[in-house]
């Protein structure tokens, strides 16, 4: 971190110089009580333990970037939650995304750091932890509930909320408010419902799509049956009726809402009808930021998949396999199971290729529709009526 104030000035100055011409550098990052926040039992017990250092220091950084990319999460829900939103905060909101992301992946590259700690060193003072254990990080916890995991979609643990967070009302309150208010995911699906060119009485994108796709496939079955080799022809015309199959998931909503009730889609109907749009047409100006947005929201999602692996590679590494997790958690068995997809808060998102069709047989704008998506057009901004 840079600092335009010179070593010399430190010395140079007395206590009323600083009040007088603005604070020191330590003064303003409180760090008389941020450096010495480091608690080392094994110090207490008299039988230190180098390595218990490095594994504090670690998590305390864990705590600060958590609250950085919570502070972030706040502004940008705060930006999605209006009917209409201006170019100006859009790109805030790519900012913001973007920033969560590389705290997110330096999260990632700070596992390696902790591994240098072998199982032995972590043996001398884990036994300091007692219940202690990252799975009670409020923060974390926050996150998640603020990105939009529901409480359904979480693997099932054997102690209730008091027991891993602690008994005090004023952090059971915080988590229920972070439950209770729309989360990044809510909030970004009602912004994809209004995307423009969705009405059944204007452009009408997705009737026009699905035209589209069943003209692709209508094709592609003509072509495979003209296959003289009947064990090809055979294989391709079962691809494309598992591939008119996929694509019912999407155009009938009833199948869509049934995969949504079995956690398999997280989307509304037609938030995911936007999300499709955009992606088809991200090339046009006014698609563009919205795409980025869309991208990046998948880019949080595969950090977090990643931070969460790395974590439970370290953790096998640790304790091994067998061995109970500090705080009463099934240690590595629980951990492995936050990797499925029940834990991608933007699971549709990584989806949407499954229903790409080729650029040529994306159904053409119309030229309304051409100038609603033109940067020039002030009122055709994404999310506005």
């Amino acid at each position: 971190m840079s600092c335009p104030m010179r070593n010399s000035d430190f010395s140079a100055k007395s206590g009323s110089d600083a009040n007088r011409n603005g604070m020191l550098y330590g003064e303003y990052l409180v760090l008389d009580k941020l450096l010495s926040a480091q608690r080392m039992l094994s110090t207490e017990h008299d039988r230190p333990v180098h390595d218990e250092h490095l594994f504090i220091i670690t998590h305390q950084a864990y705590e600060l970037w958590f609250k950085q990319i919570i502070y972030e999460l706040d502004s940008i829900r705060q930006l999605f939650d209006s009917e209409m939103i201006e170019e100006s905060r859009t790109l805030d909101i790519l900012k913001r995304l973007n920033r969560i992301v590389l705290i997110l992946k330096l999260l990632v590259d700070q596992v390696p750091i902790l591994e240098t700690m072998t199982p032995l060193d972590f043996m001398d003072f884990r036994n300091y932890l007692s219940t202690a254990s990252g799975f009670q990080s409020l923060q974390f916890r926050m996150i998640e509930n603020k990105l939009g995991i529901k409480p359904e979609h979480r693997i099932k643990y054997n102690k209730t909320m008091t027991e891993t967070v602690g008994a005090d009302p004023k952090i059971l309150e915080q988590l229920e408010i972070s439950l209770k208010d729309p989360s990044l995911s809510d909030l970004v699906q009602n912004w994809l419902e209004r995307t423009p060119g969705l009405e059944a009485d204007g452009f009408n994108f997705w009737e026009k799509f699905r035209k589209s796709v069943e003209q692709v496939l209508d094709d592609q079955e003509t072509e495979a049956k003209e296959e003289p080799d009947e064990d090809f022809r055979n294989y391709r015309l079962m691809d494309i009726l598992k591939r008119r199959e996929v694509y019912l998931s999407i155009f009938d909503q009833n199948v869509h809402d049934a995969l949504v009730s079995r956690g398999e889609r997280r989307f509304t109907y037609k938030a995911l009808q936007g999300a499709i749009m955009i992606t088809l047409y991200r090339d046009e100006p006014r698609f563009s930021q919205p795409h980025q947005i869309l991208t990046l929201l998948m880019d949080i999602d595969s950090f977090i998949t990643k931070w969460r692996y790395n974590h439970v590679i370290m953790v096998q590494r640790m304790i091994g396999s067998q061995q109970l997790g500090t705080g009463g958690s099934s240690g590595y068995q629980y951990l492995k199971s936050t990797l499925s997809d029940r834990y991608k808060v933007f699971l549709d998102l990584f989806n949407l290729s499954t229903f790409l069709i080729p650029r040529e047989s994306i159904p053409p704008l119309t030229k309304h529709m051409q100038n609603k998506l033109n940067i020039g057009d002030q009122n055709s901004t994404n999310g506005s009526a």
